[in-house]
């Protein structure tokens, strides 16, 4: 017969394990409430954290889309982490951003011609020190694991639309979806037809975020269009007719007060990027107005800043810690509730 200690261990036991699990989705649902909901938050500015988050201060602390990028993006708090989508030679998806494996890895070549075991063999390495580190290669599955109930997702796919359903249904398995944002760029009519019929053969649940850049792109009515047909909750917007040479006045085309005002009746956020582009010029996709004008020469209005003031509610950065101290300290955060993390359950791939 149990005894009524045995009984109290093995209830608090239960207790702590179930307050865990509620407290890690909790956050992951805090986060979900204010993707959903822009115009309630529209105080609050979200940090994507690009690349999973490798970088800060300038100088780059993990391997680029790592589990230990990850991580460190959880523990300083950004709301969603992106990571880049490839397939190997037998058709998993992995977590890679080049198709070729030469610039973050120990290996030489391309993905595609890889099996995952062999990918297996390749050590991630830190971008400019080119320090090899323990980590390899992950899985679509392993990095959903990572970020499952503590952080939503955001998957950048190098490959097709029609391989948008496959990486879906690697989320619905581990019953996450709702934590996925999956985005594709449309600039005409028929572009939005394809990604349609992609994202109908999805169904419903997953967050499906359209990119619109302004070399295709010009005014807001398009951005309306595509409102209409996805009813999304945030739409990306690149700044590249602007250049990076001079610093935008206005932040281009898609930055208007149109822009802003369709986001607010379509109840969607204004995604921003300021991060970097490899050989490309600091600021590139954002009018010089990106990251290294933030951080290198200490002008964090003249980046974040500028964006916000523009409608933003969403910043895509290299630089996500920076960020969210500069927004928190300049009222740009609402907190949230406090919760616990616990670090991600998953094997050991090392």
């Amino acid at each position: 017969m149990r005894t009524p200690w045995l009984s109290l261990l093995l209830c608090a036991a239960l207790a702590a394990v179930s307050s865990q699990a509620i407290a890690g989705e909790t956050r992951a649902r805090q986060i979900l409430d204010r993707f959903e909901h822009a115009n309630q938050w529209r105080d609050h500015v979200m940090v994507a954290a690009h690349r999973a988050g490798s970088m800060q201060a300038g100088k780059t602390l993990y391997a680029e889309n790592s589990l230990a990028a990850v991580e460190g993006s959880i523990a300083m708090g950004a709301e969603i982490v992106e990571v880049d989508i490839r397939r190997s030679k037998d058709g998993e998806f992995v977590v890679m951003h080049d198709s070729w494996l030469d610039r973050t890895t120990t290996c030489k070549g391309e993905v595609v011609k890889y099996t995952l075991a062999e990918l297996r063999t390749c050590r991630l390495v830190i971008e400019g020190t080119h320090a090899v580190t323990s980590e390899r290669i992950s899985t679509l599955r392993e990095m959903l694991m990572a970020t499952r109930d503590r952080i939503l997702i955001n998957l950048d796919n190098k490959l097709e639309v029609g391989d948008l359903p496959g990486m879906i249904a690697v989320a619905r398995d581990l019953d996450i979806a709702d934590q996925v944002i999956v985005k594709e760029n449309l600039w005409n009519q028929a572009r939005i037809t394809t990604v349609q019929a992609a994202m109908a053969a999805i169904g419903a649940g997953v967050q499906f975020m359209p990119i619109l850049a302004d070399d295709a792109v010009h005014d807001a009515g398009f951005a309306e269009t595509v409102d209409h047909a996805f009813a999304p909750r945030a739409i990306e917007l690149i700044n590249w007719r602007a250049g990076a040479e001079t610093l935008t006045e206005t932040g281009g085309p898609l930055f208007s007060t149109r822009m802003r005002a369709a986001a607010v009746r379509g109840n969607w956020h204004i995604w921003a990027d300021t991060y970097a582009i490899v050989n490309k010029p600091g600021g590139f996709l954002a009018g010089g107005r990106g990251d290294e004008l933030a951080v290198q020469a200490s002008l964090p209005h003249e980046a974040w800043g500028f964006w916000v003031d523009r409608g933003a509610t969403i910043i895509q950065t290299d630089e996500p810690k920076a960020a969210i101290d500069w927004l928190a300290a300049n009222g740009y955060r609402v907190p949230y509730a406090e919760q616990h993390s616990e670090p991600a359950a998953t094997a050991s791939i090392n």
